[in-house]
């Protein structure tokens, strides 16, 4: 911050691939999916897993983004898509596109979460953000309900979650990001009721490649050219 360096990201360039990682996440909860999974590697032919009650149909159930940027807008757009209600925080402004109902402020966040069926965090690691999903956030959360996190692990108080989870709270919660990374084999979150991890994989796909280099060649075309620049990196908000 105290150097004149323009600092440029690949804003954007994730959401697709971590979007699709959030629907695949979203259906593997709300349809039971790692209940069958289980069963199969048992060799087990099981239909009585899981209460017919207990596996969700997604359409006009209501889904909250908290962080409404490259990321959160993807995945908000795929949410329409599938018929649900789509509530947004943002930092920035109330302004977003026309398929997400509602833009709140952060200082909305409890009340959304009490409308929220599904919680999906898309914010990146700031001053702000560190934390911000704790026992309280959790306790605002309907019973029964999702929770979602492709943004950062030290978003959330993981002692928390993990009280959410094993109090059956939470209805169950999906992590690419953990607080600490690597997981340790023996943290107690790998042993947490009704939860999916993978290991900060969700930004991968065939694609991405691709679209980097897009980002990569204009960029350095509008350098050389003295034109504004993608993805500029805000250095006081941090990001």
């Amino acid at each position: 911050q105290q150097r004149p360096i323009l600092v440029t990201n690949m804003q954007r360039v994730y959401g697709p691939g971590i979007a699709e990682h959030v629907m695949a996440m979203m259906y593997m909860l709300t349809r039971k999916l790692y209940v069958y999974h289980d069963r199969q590697w048992e060799q087990q032919w099981d239909r009585k897993a899981v209460k017919r009650t207990d596996m969700w149909e997604l359409q006009d159930r209501t889904l909250l983004v908290v962080g409404l940027g490259g990321i959160g807008t993807e995945v908000a757009r795929r949410a329409d898509g599938l018929g649900m209600r789509v509530i947004a925080i943002r930092n920035s402004s109330r302004s977003g596109p026309d398929f997400v109902d509602y833009v709140g402020l952060p200082n909305e966040l409890l009340k959304f979460a009490a409308e929220a069926d599904v919680v999906v965090n898309t914010t990146p690691q700031t001053s702000k953000t560190k934390g911000m999903f704790d026992s309280r956030f959790f306790r605002s959360m309907k019973p029964g309900t999702y929770f979602i996190n492709v943004g950062r692990g030290k978003s959330v108080v993981t002692a928390d979650l993990i009280d959410a989870l094993n109090s059956e709270h939470l209805g169950g919660a999906a992590l690419d990001v953990a607080d600490p990374e690597p997981l340790p084999a023996d943290h107690p979150l790998w042993q947490a009721k009704n939860i999916i991890i993978t290991p900060h994989i969700s930004a991968s796909s065939d694609r991405q490649m691709q679209r980097y280099w897009l980002v990569v060649r204009e960029n350095l075309r509008r350098y050389v050219n003295g034109e504004r620049m993608l993805n500029v990196v805000n250095l006081k908000r941090g990001y």
